[in-house]
């Protein structure tokens, strides 16, 4: 999924490492907050899995996903994982 304004990267011998988000399913859907539930729960339980069927498609998920635990997001739908404020994912 593609970040946030303001999300924090990680730069590796000057190379950019979110260059990954231009090949993104997500980077074409129309609203990026489907991967930012309120929770994952109840209704939020929903969305998390409407966001998952666009992680499913992607190119890009296991870098989305690595590159989440990497700089520790606390919350949203990376790679199909759903980062809870713990910092960890969860299937």
């Amino acid at each position: 999924m593609r970040a946030k304004p303001g999300a924090r990267y990680v730069e590796t011998g000057g190379q950019h490492r979110m260059d990954w988000q231009r090949d993104a399913a997500c980077a074409d859907a129309a609203d990026p907050d489907l991967f930012f539930p309120i929770s994952l729960h109840g209704p939020g339980a929903d969305q998390v899995e409407q966001a998952r069927r666009v992680c499913r498609r992607c190119p890009v998920a296991a870098q989305c996903a690595e590159w989440a635990r990497e700089t520790h997001q606390g919350a949203g739908v990376w790679g199909g994982m759903a980062m809870e404020a713990s910092g960890g994912g969860r299937q």
